[in-house]
């Protein structure tokens, strides 16, 4: 399968202005030349008409890539066609008619190049998030793996994680073991906490998933507080069913929106009361899951009943039934749904509370997984400073070394990367 020369569109589907067609594999620069009846010169566009069985399919720029300076680090040829859907088809049916040449598989253009060495397993997931990105703060993380920047950090953390094991390794070598606590160099122990301390300040930081999935706002109160009310009006439709019958709502709704290019996750909920109804109470029991997952916690009611979170908000609901006397002093902000007074206030509170929920831009968003992974060689760096034996703090530091190679995806990663792989889109 690796030796199979492949071939995609990397284009949008057809008809279009322009299509490319990209081929990667060892035929690529055979293949080409073939079609296009004439040399290529390296990483020059050549104008040439195509011909398969002496029928002119159309005439093309073509591009030639020799390995390894290419995108895969295979040979690789690019046509650069008129789009139409009748050209495309004809060329794809001339490779497909070709030995050893077939139509690629969904990233498997990708997964070439991190199989030699042209991209890591960070930089993959990166791309990932590229094509899926929707906002600009999505775009900017994702172009920060893309560009290496947490490759380049895990190289600076393994080269120095290397120099502390040669250390230990040369007094396991030279000295009795009952003495290596005082043969390590001056400043080893230093150095390890300071490991230590930026792993642990890594994982501290918002996760890559709130840029994805959004920050989670949940709306909880008692019923009829106007939570569905409030999820209307956030979205700007109407997403949830509203009456003046409390416990209308009783299961989750979640509306996921945009804010101020913020993504948001918002939850309605079914009011928070003791019910003898058995599918009231399960949207109960469903509601006060959700209000200990949030980030965001809007509370539609007494300041004293909210559920003991940080980062609730108390907020009074249908204000303009209210005289200005009658508003509760202990809220934090006083809307209606009906009027729209106070939305405005409440959309800049939540924008402003989501931005220290969010990556910063000058810092790496983590995914779950480079989490685990970091979070496990925290944990043998933690072993390595706890104890004295020479032989358990190598072995620690050898697991923390192990981890962070499975985050560039040097080892033991290969179902995850069938997974990966599969979910960027056939051209890549």
């Amino acid at each position: 399968m690796g030796q199979d020369t492949i071939f995609a569109l990397s284009t949008g589907r057809p008809p279009a202005a322009i299509a490319i067609v990209r081929l990667s594999g060892p035929r690529a620069l055979e293949v080409a030349e073939g079609l296009a009846g004439t040399r290529l010169e390296p990483r020059k566009a050549t104008l040439a008409t195509l011909r398969c069985d002496s029928q002119v399919i159309d005439k093309a720029l073509i591009l030639a890539f020799p390995a390894p300076h290419s995108q895969t680090g295979e040979d690789v040829a690019e046509f650069h066609l008129h789009g139409g859907r009748a050209v495309v088809e004809a060329l794809a049916a001339a490779l497909v008619a070709i030995p050893e040449v077939r139509a690629a598989e969904p990233g498997e253009f990708t997964r070439r190049a991190f199989e030699h060495g042209k991209i890591d397993l960070t930089g993959v997931e990166g791309l990932s998030d590229l094509v899926l990105a929707e906002t600009e703060t999505q775009r900017r993380a994702a172009l920060q793996l893309t560009g290496g920047r947490l490759s380049r950090q895990v190289a600076d953390w393994q080269e120095r994680l290397l120099m502390l094991s040669a250390r230990v390794e040369a007094v396991l070598d030279m000295s009795d073991e009952s003495e290596v606590g005082e043969a390590l160099p001056a400043g080893w122990h230093e150095a390890l906490g300071l490991l230590i301390q930026e792993f642990a300040q890594a994982l501290a930081r918002p996760p890559a998933e709130r840029l994805k999935d959004g920050v989670r706002v949940v709306i909880a109160g008692p019923p009829n507080s106007g939570k569905s009310s409030l999820l209307n009006a956030l979205t700007g439709r109407e997403a949830a069913i509203t009456s003046p019958i409390a416990g209308t709502t009783r299961d989750v709704l979640e509306a996921p929106t945009m804010i101020a290019g913020v993504p948001f996750l918002l939850t309605d909920t079914a009011g928070l009361r003791d019910s003898q109804d058995e599918i009231e109470s399960l949207g109960v029991a469903r509601a006060q899951q959700r209000v200990a997952e949030a980030d965001l916690l809007v509370w539609l009611g007494e300041a004293r009943d909210r559920p003991a979170q940080s980062e609730a908000l108390v907020v009074e609901s249908k204000c303009d039934l209210r005289a200005a006397g009658e508003r509760s002093a202990e809220a934090d902000l006083h809307i209606s749904a009906v009027t729209g007074e106070g939305l405005d206030s409440l959309v800049d509170l939540l924008v402003k509370r989501a931005g220290t929920l969010l990556p910063r831009e000058d810092e790496i968003a983590l995914n779950g997984r480079h989490r685990a992974l970091l979070g496990e060689g925290l944990a043998s760096l933690s072993d390595a400073q706890s104890v004295d034996d020479p032989l358990i703090i190598a072995e620690s530091l050898r697991n923390a070394l192990r981890a962070l190679d499975r985050i560039t995806g040097k080892a033991n990663v290969e179902d995850m990367l069938d997974r990966l792989f599969a979910t960027l889109c056939i051209g890549k």
